[in-house]
């Protein structure tokens, strides 16, 4: 009996020896399970933190790209009805006709910005005012939309000479946006901060790129060099909201994105962005 007992007494300890493992075991695994929602819960924070200060950024981009473009239209019109309203009244009209379609540009545009923001609940467009039958979702510009870019530019007072080259083709509407972004704000930089001189738009559509790129004449639009430029303090370096906006949008595609002063003088903003990425 005397080892009859003793097995049966080690069998017991071996018991409750396990036993004690295995809720020992369950415990650990019930705090691994709790310390890896609590991490997952950090990410699903630190995640949707991130897409909030991207979004913000966006819309500060675009932002900047609406106000920045049609302010300045009509900062150079205002001056320039200004100057001839006494002696040739007519052009002075023409200029704040210009001014006025500037303005409803801008209103349009932000309209457009704010209902992807904040759609009305029944998917109307609000009615009544200045921009009444004009689309919350109308299509954001692109490409397609140069021309009366390159219209009011050259009303303006810079002429702008434009070249496409290779066959243009339908684009991601991303892509589109931010190449018409490139070409807005560098003509709205050469017409803010030059004086005379022209400008040079080239359009290049290949098999693997598009690339974009915009001359201007005379001085440099952004070094401060020359006579008679208006530069502002982001244009010295640089360093602007909008080139920076720009190099993002332009990162976000793969692509990489240019801008310095010319040697013969003039600046250049050059950008080449992928076309064959998934």
């Amino acid at each position: 009996m005397g080892p009859l007992v003793l097995a049966l007494a080690v069998a017991c300890a071996a018991a409750g020896w396990f036993g004690a493992a295995l809720v020992r075991e369950r415990r650990a695994h019930r705090t691994a399970l709790a310390d890896r929602g609590w991490l997952l819960e950090r990410e699903r924070e630190s995640a949707a933190v991130a897409a909030v200060d991207a979004e913000r950024a966006r819309i500060a981009r675009e932002l900047h790209d609406i106000v920045s473009h049609n302010v300045s239209l009509m900062v150079v019109q205002a001056g320039a009805a200004r100057e001839v309203l006494a002696t040739m009244p007519d052009e002075a009209a023409t200029a704040m006709r210009a001014v006025e379609a500037a303005g409803r540009g801008a209103m349009t545009e932000l309209r457009h910005l704010l209902g992807l923001l904040a759609p009305s609940q029944d998917g109307e467009d609000d009615e009544g005012g200045a921009n009444a039958g004009v689309s919350r979702l109308e299509p954001q510009p692109g490409l397609g939309r140069l021309g009366p870019l390159v219209d009011r530019i050259a009303f303006a007072g810079l002429p702008v000479e434009v070249r496409i080259l290779g066959e243009p083709r339908p684009l991601p509407a991303g892509i589109d946006l931010t190449a018409y972004r490139i070409v807005q704000e560098a003509l709205t930089n050469a017409l803010k901060y030059s004086d005379g001189g022209r400008a040079e738009l080239t359009v290049r559509y290949s098999d693997r790129y598009l690339r974009v790129e915009v001359l201007n004449s005379g001085p440099s639009v952004l070094a401060g060099g020359g006579q008679g430029v208006r530069t502002a303090p982001e244009a010295r370096d640089g360093a602007g909201r909008g080139l920076l906006g720009l190099r993002e949008r332009v990162a976000v595609y793969g692509g990489d994105l240019d801008a310095r002063r010319r040697l013969g003088g003039g600046y250049r903003v050059r950008a080449r962005i992928p076309l064959d990425r998934p």
